[in-house]
Protein backbone atom coordinates (compact mmCIF):
# COMPACT_ATOMS: atom_id res chain seq x y z
CA UNK A 1 0.00 0.00 0.00
CA UNK A 2 0.76 3.54 -0.48
CA UNK A 3 2.41 4.57 2.94
CA UNK A 4 2.96 7.65 4.68
CA UNK A 5 6.75 6.53 6.29
CA UNK A 6 5.33 6.63 9.75
CA UNK A 7 5.08 3.91 12.37
CA UNK A 8 7.67 2.42 14.54
CA UNK A 9 7.67 -0.99 11.90
CA UNK A 10 8.74 1.34 9.03
CA UNK A 11 11.43 2.93 10.64
CA UNK A 12 13.01 -0.12 12.03
CA UNK A 13 12.69 -1.37 8.19
CA UNK A 14 14.24 1.37 6.71
CA UNK A 15 17.16 1.88 9.82
CA UNK A 16 17.87 -1.83 9.07
CA UNK A 17 17.97 -0.89 5.32
CA UNK A 18 20.48 1.28 5.39
CA UNK A 19 22.90 -0.40 7.66
CA UNK A 20 23.26 -3.42 5.69
CA UNK A 21 24.22 -1.33 2.74
CA UNK A 22 26.64 0.29 4.87
CA UNK A 23 29.46 -2.60 5.12
CA UNK A 24 29.61 -2.70 0.99
CA UNK A 25 29.23 0.98 0.23
CA UNK A 26 31.87 3.74 1.35
CA UNK A 27 29.72 6.82 2.41
CA UNK A 28 30.55 8.39 -1.53
CA UNK A 29 28.21 5.44 -3.33
CA UNK A 30 25.79 4.78 -0.69
CA UNK A 31 22.66 5.80 -2.71
CA UNK A 32 20.05 4.14 0.28
CA UNK A 33 17.44 6.71 1.05
CA UNK A 34 16.55 7.03 4.80
CA UNK A 35 12.87 7.77 6.49
CA UNK A 36 13.39 11.64 5.77
CA UNK A 37 14.96 11.12 2.07
CA UNK A 38 11.74 9.13 1.24
CA UNK A 39 9.53 11.92 2.36
CA UNK A 40 10.40 13.95 -0.73
CA UNK A 41 7.36 14.91 -3.07
CA UNK A 42 9.41 13.31 -6.29
CA UNK A 43 9.27 9.90 -4.34
CA UNK A 44 6.51 7.67 -3.89
CA UNK A 45 6.91 5.31 -1.28
CA UNK A 46 4.66 1.65 -0.45
CA UNK A 47 4.99 -0.72 1.92
CA UNK A 48 3.87 -4.71 1.82
CA UNK A 49 2.10 -6.29 4.74
CA UNK A 50 1.19 -9.19 6.72
CA UNK A 51 -1.15 -8.63 8.83
CA UNK A 52 0.71 -6.75 11.60
CA UNK A 53 4.14 -7.63 9.77
CA UNK A 54 5.95 -5.64 7.67
CA UNK A 55 8.57 -7.69 5.44
CA UNK A 56 9.09 -5.41 2.87
CA UNK A 57 9.18 -2.08 1.47
CA UNK A 58 10.28 -0.13 -1.66
CA UNK A 59 9.63 3.57 -3.33
CA UNK A 60 10.49 5.21 -6.85
CA UNK A 61 11.69 8.52 -7.46
CA UNK A 62 10.27 10.46 -10.84
CA UNK A 63 13.11 11.75 -12.82
CA UNK A 64 10.60 13.19 -15.26
CA UNK A 65 7.07 12.44 -16.70
CA UNK A 66 8.37 9.33 -18.58
CA UNK A 67 11.05 7.77 -16.18
CA UNK A 68 11.55 6.81 -12.96
CA UNK A 69 14.06 5.44 -10.53
CA UNK A 70 13.40 2.85 -7.97
CA UNK A 71 14.47 3.52 -4.56
CA UNK A 72 14.91 1.63 -0.80
CA UNK A 73 13.60 -1.89 -2.17
CA UNK A 74 13.51 -3.60 1.06
CA UNK A 75 12.50 -7.26 2.25
CA UNK A 76 12.69 -7.96 5.89
CA UNK A 77 15.50 -10.56 7.17
CA UNK A 78 13.38 -12.92 8.40
CA UNK A 79 11.62 -14.77 6.70
CA UNK A 80 13.44 -14.65 3.61
CA UNK A 81 12.63 -16.66 0.20
CA UNK A 82 8.66 -15.54 1.11
CA UNK A 83 8.43 -13.76 -2.48
CA UNK A 84 8.07 -10.43 -0.72
CA UNK A 85 11.04 -8.59 -2.85
CA UNK A 86 9.15 -9.93 -6.26
CA UNK A 87 5.75 -9.02 -5.02
CA UNK A 88 7.11 -5.24 -3.85
CA UNK A 89 8.94 -4.82 -7.36
CA UNK A 90 5.91 -6.26 -9.61
CA UNK A 91 3.18 -3.42 -7.78
CA UNK A 92 6.12 -0.42 -8.37
CA UNK A 93 6.53 -1.32 -11.77
CA UNK A 94 2.77 -1.98 -12.24
CA UNK A 95 1.57 1.56 -10.44
CA UNK A 96 4.90 3.03 -12.20
CA UNK A 97 2.95 1.64 -15.77
CA UNK A 98 -0.61 2.90 -14.46
CA UNK A 99 0.76 6.38 -14.11
CA UNK A 100 1.96 6.63 -17.46
CA UNK A 101 5.57 5.92 -17.06
CA UNK A 102 7.62 4.35 -20.05
CA UNK A 103 11.05 3.31 -18.12
CA UNK A 104 12.22 2.41 -14.66
CA UNK A 105 15.74 2.38 -13.85
CA UNK A 106 17.96 1.51 -10.32
CA UNK A 107 21.21 1.50 -8.72
CA UNK A 108 22.27 -1.83 -6.69
CA UNK A 109 25.44 -2.99 -5.25
CA UNK A 110 28.33 -5.00 -6.85
CA UNK A 111 29.32 -6.98 -4.09
CA UNK A 112 28.12 -10.78 -3.56
CA UNK A 113 25.73 -9.61 -1.34
CA UNK A 114 23.63 -8.09 -3.87
CA UNK A 115 23.74 -10.94 -6.39
CA UNK A 116 19.98 -11.81 -5.19
CA UNK A 117 18.78 -8.28 -5.89
CA UNK A 118 20.66 -8.54 -9.31
CA UNK A 119 19.29 -11.94 -10.03
CA UNK A 120 15.65 -9.76 -9.14
CA UNK A 121 16.16 -7.11 -11.56
CA UNK A 122 17.49 -9.50 -14.34
CA UNK A 123 14.58 -12.01 -13.76
CA UNK A 124 12.07 -8.72 -14.29
CA UNK A 125 13.77 -7.92 -17.73
CA UNK A 126 16.11 -5.32 -16.48
CA UNK A 127 19.27 -4.94 -18.10
CA UNK A 128 22.42 -3.63 -17.42
CA UNK A 129 22.97 0.15 -18.42
CA UNK A 130 24.99 3.86 -18.28
CA UNK A 131 24.08 5.74 -14.73
CA UNK A 132 21.32 8.21 -15.30
CA UNK A 133 20.05 11.04 -13.52
CA UNK A 134 22.72 12.38 -10.69
CA UNK A 135 24.43 8.94 -10.56
CA UNK A 136 28.26 8.76 -11.53
CA UNK A 137 30.52 5.80 -12.62
CA UNK A 138 31.18 4.05 -9.76
CA UNK A 139 33.30 0.94 -9.28
CA UNK A 140 30.54 -0.21 -5.92
CA UNK A 141 27.28 0.14 -8.26
CA UNK A 142 25.67 -1.34 -11.01
CA UNK A 143 22.98 0.68 -12.80
CA UNK A 144 19.91 -1.08 -14.67
CA UNK A 145 17.20 -0.40 -16.84
CA UNK A 146 13.69 -1.44 -18.20
CA UNK A 147 11.05 -0.18 -20.96
CA UNK A 148 7.77 -0.35 -19.58
CA UNK A 149 4.81 -1.24 -21.37
CA UNK A 150 2.30 1.23 -21.68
Amino acid sequence: RRDDLTGPEIATLLRAHVAAMRPYSPPESMHALDRENLRRPDISFGTAWDDRDLPGCGAWREIDIRHVELKSMRAAATPRRRGVAAFILQHLLVEAINRGYSRSGLETGVPAAFEPAQRLYANFGFECSHPFVDHRPDPHSVFKTKGLAV
